[in-house]
């Protein structure tokens, strides 16, 4: 109740066996479509956590509402416990029948809306489904002016700090034991990106996460490894450019310029309303976004 009340800038009390509530008529009236979906789900007794309730009041807000009941009909996978994973809201939703639909897709936004997780669930799932051999994960690994070259450790060492959201979604999901059975088998590969120049990408689930600290060249080899019977992902924030000074426009923002319109590529936005954190996570995001933009036009 209290994530509603502040959510929606309403009051709610309990009155007799119902709840009252007071506020501005546009927010009572959005808090009461809220509850109604919410109930609903509890009538079928499905448990309702803290994001569901703020998918909830995110999609009233952008008119999507309807399509909430709809966010759990359908399953796209386990977990490692046998708990359903299933969308948290419509641009999820949206993500996930877009990589349904084709073989390339872009999933453009913020940190915390999902990409990478949806996007390894969806290859796992494409796995167990024996419709690929293999998933490859893969990003950039040289950041913020970090060569490889001049880090300590072996190569495995050197690599897993940059791919570690990557292990924590195969982790979440397989759960770790079997992940390393899978990478030790070279059915799951996680690699630096310059490791995937000069091959040819068969029957595999491919992501590419970080897409935006790519160069254009890299992300032009990338994308033309796709082979035969294959899937590819590329996941980035357009916010979160860590690319040297110096070097060539994003390859994510170069690949979006080009490749936009193109039938069988898709391309998802993402924004703050599609954020699955904690409420204040939107609100950061969103007065980030609103501060770049008034500093683009000074």
């Amino acid at each position: 109740m209290e994530l509603i009340e502040e959510g929606l800038d309403v009051d709610l009390s309990p009155f007799g066996g119902t709840i009252k509530l007071t506020g501005a008529e546009e927010n009572v009236a959005l808090a009461y479509q809220v509850l109604s979906e919410l109930t609903g789900l509890l009538r079928k007794k499905i448990t309702i956590s803290s994001a569901d309730v703020v998918s909830a009041m995110k999609m009233a807000q952008r008119g999507t509402l309807e399509y909430f009941k709809d966010l759990y009909t359908e399953e796209l996978i386990k977990d490692r416990r046998g708990r359903s994973i299933r969308v948290k809201n419509y641009g999820q939703r949206q993500y996930v029948q877009e990589i349904k639909r084709k073989d390339l897709v872009f999933g453009i936004g913020p940190a915390g809306t999902g990409k990478t997780y949806l996007a390894v669930v969806m290859a796992v799932a494409a796995l167990k489904r024996h419709e690929v051999e293999r998933l490859i994960l893969t990003r950039p690994a040289v950041e913020a002016g970090e060569s490889l070259g001049f880090l300590p450790g072996d190569l495995k060492e050197k690599v897993d700090p940059y791919l570690r959201p990557i292990y924590d979604a195969l982790n979440s999901i397989l759960g770790a034991e079997h992940t390393e059975r899978l990478i030790e088998r070279g059915v799951i590969e996680v690699a630096p990106l310059a490791y995937m120049r000069g091959r040819t990408l068969d029957n595999a689930f491919v992501i590419l996460d970080e897409a935006q600290n790519t160069t254009r060249a890299q992300m032009k080899m990338f994308l033309t490894r796709l082979g035969f019977g294959s899937k590819m992902i590329i996941n980035g924030d357009k916010s979160q450019i860590d690319l040297p000074k110096g070097h060539s426009q994003s390859g994510l923002v170069d690949a979006e310029r080009i490749l936009k319109g193109l039938p069988h590529i898709g391309f998802v936005k993402f924004d703050s309303a599609d954020v699955v954190r904690h409420p204040v996570v939107s609100e950061i995001i969103k007065a980030y976004d609103n501060y770049n933009s008034t500093e683009n036009e000074e």
